[in-house]
Protein backbone atom coordinates (compact mmCIF):
# COMPACT_ATOMS: atom_id res chain seq x y z
CA UNK A 1 0.00 0.00 0.00
CA UNK A 2 0.97 3.15 -0.94
CA UNK A 3 2.18 5.82 1.83
CA UNK A 4 -0.50 8.30 1.31
CA UNK A 5 -3.64 6.01 1.33
CA UNK A 6 -3.27 5.51 5.41
CA UNK A 7 -3.25 9.37 5.74
CA UNK A 8 -5.96 9.77 3.65
CA UNK A 9 -8.08 6.89 5.90
CA UNK A 10 -7.65 8.23 8.60
CA UNK A 11 -8.49 11.39 7.99
CA UNK A 12 -11.98 9.89 6.59
CA UNK A 13 -13.20 9.88 9.98
CA UNK A 14 -14.24 13.09 11.52
CA UNK A 15 -13.41 12.72 15.11
CA UNK A 16 -9.73 12.04 14.02
CA UNK A 17 -10.10 15.07 11.67
CA UNK A 18 -11.15 17.28 14.91
CA UNK A 19 -8.33 15.66 16.70
CA UNK A 20 -5.86 16.28 13.92
CA UNK A 21 -7.37 20.30 14.31
CA UNK A 22 -6.81 19.82 18.19
CA UNK A 23 -3.27 19.34 17.21
CA UNK A 24 -2.56 21.72 14.67
CA UNK A 25 -2.65 24.00 18.22
CA UNK A 26 0.33 22.14 19.62
CA UNK A 27 0.71 18.71 21.58
CA UNK A 28 -1.93 17.68 24.07
CA UNK A 29 -2.51 14.75 26.09
CA UNK A 30 -5.07 12.10 25.66
CA UNK A 31 -7.05 13.30 28.90
CA UNK A 32 -7.24 16.94 26.91
CA UNK A 33 -7.87 15.81 23.51
CA UNK A 34 -11.18 13.26 24.77
CA UNK A 35 -12.48 16.82 27.21
CA UNK A 36 -14.23 18.22 24.03
CA UNK A 37 -15.26 15.11 22.61
CA UNK A 38 -18.15 13.16 23.22
CA UNK A 39 -16.26 9.76 23.38
CA UNK A 40 -14.84 7.75 25.82
CA UNK A 41 -11.27 7.86 26.69
CA UNK A 42 -10.65 4.46 25.22
CA UNK A 43 -12.13 5.54 21.77
CA UNK A 44 -9.92 8.36 21.58
CA UNK A 45 -7.08 6.10 22.08
CA UNK A 46 -8.47 4.06 19.52
CA UNK A 47 -8.44 6.85 17.08
CA UNK A 48 -5.32 8.38 18.15
CA UNK A 49 -3.67 4.67 17.16
CA UNK A 50 -5.23 4.92 13.55
CA UNK A 51 -3.57 8.28 13.31
CA UNK A 52 0.00 7.44 14.77
CA UNK A 53 -0.19 4.03 12.48
CA UNK A 54 -0.77 6.51 9.45
CA UNK A 55 2.43 8.54 10.48
CA UNK A 56 -0.31 11.25 11.24
CA UNK A 57 0.87 12.12 14.63
CA UNK A 58 3.37 10.79 17.29
CA UNK A 59 3.33 10.31 21.12
CA UNK A 60 5.74 11.20 22.98
CA UNK A 61 6.35 10.01 26.47
CA UNK A 62 7.46 12.93 29.94
CA UNK A 63 7.31 10.77 32.91
CA UNK A 64 3.83 9.42 33.34
CA UNK A 65 2.31 11.76 30.57
CA UNK A 66 2.02 9.85 26.86
CA UNK A 67 1.86 13.76 25.18
CA UNK A 68 0.42 13.30 21.10
CA UNK A 69 2.05 15.98 18.65
CA UNK A 70 0.61 16.63 14.74
CA UNK A 71 3.53 15.71 12.12
CA UNK A 72 3.84 18.36 9.79
CA UNK A 73 5.42 16.78 7.14
CA UNK A 74 2.71 13.81 7.05
CA UNK A 75 0.39 16.65 6.40
CA UNK A 76 2.35 17.87 3.60
CA UNK A 77 2.19 14.88 1.67
CA UNK A 78 -1.43 14.90 2.04
CA UNK A 79 -1.16 18.17 1.26
CA UNK A 80 1.28 17.96 -2.21
CA UNK A 81 -0.80 15.06 -3.32
CA UNK A 82 -4.24 17.37 -2.98
CA UNK A 83 -2.63 20.52 -4.96
CA UNK A 84 -1.72 17.87 -7.85
CA UNK A 85 -4.97 17.01 -7.62
CA UNK A 86 -6.35 20.57 -7.39
CA UNK A 87 -4.14 21.46 -10.41
CA UNK A 88 -5.44 18.99 -12.98
CA UNK A 89 -9.22 19.87 -11.82
CA UNK A 90 -8.20 23.43 -12.14
CA UNK A 91 -6.84 22.64 -15.94
CA UNK A 92 -9.92 20.50 -17.46
CA UNK A 93 -12.48 22.96 -15.52
CA UNK A 94 -10.92 26.24 -17.43
CA UNK A 95 -10.58 23.94 -20.88
CA UNK A 96 -13.95 23.48 -20.54
CA UNK A 97 -14.78 27.17 -19.38
CA UNK A 98 -13.02 27.73 -23.38
CA UNK A 99 -15.15 25.62 -24.79
CA UNK A 100 -18.35 26.45 -23.63
CA UNK A 101 -17.12 30.01 -24.87
CA UNK A 102 -16.09 29.21 -28.35
CA UNK A 103 -19.56 27.30 -28.60
CA UNK A 104 -21.36 30.28 -27.30
CA UNK A 105 -19.88 32.44 -29.81
CA UNK A 106 -20.11 29.91 -32.72
CA UNK A 107 -22.75 31.41 -35.58
CA UNK A 108 -23.18 26.93 -35.90
CA UNK A 109 -24.19 27.13 -31.57
CA UNK A 110 -26.21 24.21 -31.34
CA UNK A 111 -28.53 25.92 -28.99
CA UNK A 112 -29.26 28.62 -31.70
CA UNK A 113 -28.92 26.47 -34.34
CA UNK A 114 -32.38 25.78 -36.14
CA UNK A 115 -33.21 21.93 -35.16
CA UNK A 116 -32.41 19.41 -37.76
CA UNK A 117 -35.52 17.36 -37.46
CA UNK A 118 -37.75 20.24 -37.52
CA UNK A 119 -36.05 22.14 -39.90
CA UNK A 120 -37.24 22.02 -44.47
CA UNK A 121 -35.57 19.86 -46.21
CA UNK A 122 -34.70 21.92 -49.54
CA UNK A 123 -34.62 18.89 -51.57
CA UNK A 124 -38.66 18.24 -50.69
CA UNK A 125 -41.53 20.04 -52.01
CA UNK A 126 -42.53 22.55 -48.73
CA UNK A 127 -45.62 20.69 -46.95
CA UNK A 128 -48.61 23.20 -47.44
CA UNK A 129 -49.93 22.29 -43.29
CA UNK A 130 -46.29 23.69 -42.22
CA UNK A 131 -46.36 27.00 -45.05
CA UNK A 132 -48.11 29.90 -43.83
CA UNK A 133 -51.14 31.59 -45.77
CA UNK A 134 -50.19 28.54 -48.51
CA UNK A 135 -53.46 27.61 -50.27
CA UNK A 136 -54.15 23.77 -49.47
CA UNK A 137 -53.65 21.31 -52.50
CA UNK A 138 -56.03 20.43 -54.55
CA UNK A 139 -57.45 16.94 -54.36
CA UNK A 140 -56.88 15.07 -57.09
CA UNK A 141 -60.57 14.55 -58.02
CA UNK A 142 -61.03 18.69 -58.18
CA UNK A 143 -57.73 18.16 -60.45
CA UNK A 144 -59.75 15.53 -62.46
CA UNK A 145 -63.00 17.84 -62.30
CA UNK A 146 -60.66 20.96 -63.70
CA UNK A 147 -59.55 19.32 -66.32
CA UNK A 148 -62.91 17.92 -67.60
CA UNK A 149 -64.49 21.78 -67.43
CA UNK A 150 -61.33 22.45 -69.56
CA UNK A 151 -62.46 20.25 -72.06
CA UNK A 152 -65.71 21.12 -72.07
CA UNK A 153 -65.05 24.66 -73.44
Amino acid sequence: MDALSPKLAALADPTRRAIVARLARGEATVTELTAPLAISMPAVSRHLKVLEQSGLIERGRDAQFRPCRLRPEALQEVRSWLDEIRTVWTQRLDRLELYLAALQASPANPATAPNPATAPNPASPPNPATVPDAAPAPSPVETQRDDEVKQDD
